[in-house]
């Protein structure tokens, strides 16, 4: 049962980061004063590897962690990136939707 709750999580943040990646571009092309803040996606980034972390401790399936893994490190080197050099990498893209791809896999594993 609590993994399905770490699933959902997971979706939902995941969910929310592509959302914020994709319309925040959109955002700063209107002149509004907003700028890019790299701390949202750190934020996104440490929330994800939390769930990660604890939702591949218990299943026992090799791709889905590898899936979430290479998902979470898609997203750190983006991050990264953006902190050092202070370019945006779509990298981060691939990494969101790999996690809520994940994620629904898990989830539909579950037993009902």
């Amino acid at each position: 049962m609590k993994s399905k709750i770490l699933d959902a999580v997971g979706i939902s943040a995941a969910v929310l980061c592509l959302i914020h990646c994709i319309v925040f571009p959109l955002l700063m092309i209107i002149p509004l004063g907003i700028s890019h803040n790299p701390y949202i996606d750190l934020a996104f980034l440490i929330i994800g590897t939390l769930v990660v972390f604890r939702i591949t401790a218990k299943i026992a399936n090799r791709r889905l962690k590898f899936l979430f893994w290479i998902s979470i490190i898609l997203i750190a080197i983006s991050v990264l990136a953006d902190f050092i050099f202070e370019v945006h990498i779509p990298l981060i893209y691939v990494g969101a939707a790999g996690l809520i791809t994940g994620h629904i896999i898990n989830f539909k594993n579950h037993k009902h």
